[in-house]
């Protein structure tokens, strides 16, 4: 009795311990969210909400100043010439880079090895992202679904438990010609359903849950697809905008560059001036 007392408490100490743990992974989870950075749009754990880069980029910001959109990619992340340092890495790894062809920009590198790329495709490394998280998205939506069946089957498994009895006496009472009429019913539906040309197999054209089945991987094959072109939708109006500012950035560093050029020859026509000036005062004095 006291080793199965002990035992006890033990199993509850674990389990507050669990509780603990998942509370405070919760909590930090909140207090510093996954966010991606504002410059090479890695996802990293925020610790205050003003900080919007990683660190790695905070380190580069301080030791190179602001980065500038890569030529390749066009994420704001060349620290060091025109291109970002992913982008540099992969074209000395695998050669130049091809098109993408999700987002059709020239930023996919060819690795070589099918099993490298996405559902047989070409994309690029902010592509291959996208498409993950929607696969993730539609893992975590089957989950849901199959827990939901589950419930819902053990519940009818239930029912038909409590009405067994029941269900099980009304059944005797039916006849053997209602049986024998029930059969060729059941065998002109699949002799339908075979006719249309359909390769179904007899259980599954028999079986009601297999066609429902068939239906919500429809609906998820659909639901798959409309995310895919609302990301590719939100990743062009990303692109835009980033242009946009590129060019905005460039057009306020062409106009203070112009500012300053004037600011220096005016100072250096003014200069001149003086000089002469204090030239000509004592000839004019005498």
């Amino acid at each position: 009795m006291p080793v199965f007392c002990l035992l006890l408490k033990a199993v509850s100490i674990s389990d507050c311990l669990l509780n603990y743990i998942l509370i405070s992974f919760q909590e930090c989870r909140i207090a510093h969210p996954v966010v991606k950075c504002t410059y090479c749009r890695t996802e990293y754990q925020q610790e205050s909400k003003t900080n919007t880069i990683c660190k790695k980029c905070a380190q580069n910001v301080q030791l190179y100043g602001t980065p500038k959109p890569c030529q390749y990619c066009n994420i704001i992340a060349a620290f060091i010439g025109n291109k970002c340092q992913r982008c540099t890495n992969s074209e000395k790894k695998y050669g130049p880079p091809y098109s993408c062809e999700q987002c059709k920009q020239q930023c996919a590198f060819d690795r070589k090895d099918d099993r490298k790329k996405v559902d047989g495709k070409l994309l690029c490394w902010l592509c291959t992202l996208s498409y993950k998280r929607v696969l993730q998205k539609t893992k975590e939506q089957r989950k849901h679904l199959s827990s939901s069946s589950r419930a819902s089957h053990q519940e009818k498994e239930q029912y038909s438990r409590l009405s067994g009895g029941s269900h099980y006496n009304s059944q005797k009472t039916l006849s053997t010609s209602s049986i024998q009429n029930e059969i060729p019913k059941k065998k002109s539906k699949f002799e339908s359903i075979t006719t249309n040309g359909d390769s179904f197999s007899p259980d599954l054209a028999l079986d009601s849950p297999g066609t429902d089945h068939f239906v919500i991987i429809a609906q998820l094959k659909e639901e798959v697809a409309t995310l895919k072109k609302m990301l590719h939708q939100k990743d062009q109006m990303i692109l835009e905008k980033e242009k946009k500012i590129t060019e905005l950035k460039a057009d306020f560093q062409y106009q203070e560059s112009q500012m300053r050029a004037k600011m220096n020859q005016m100072e250096k026509t003014h200069k001149e001036v003086t000089e002469q000036l204090q030239v000509s005062l004592p000839i004019c004095l005498f």
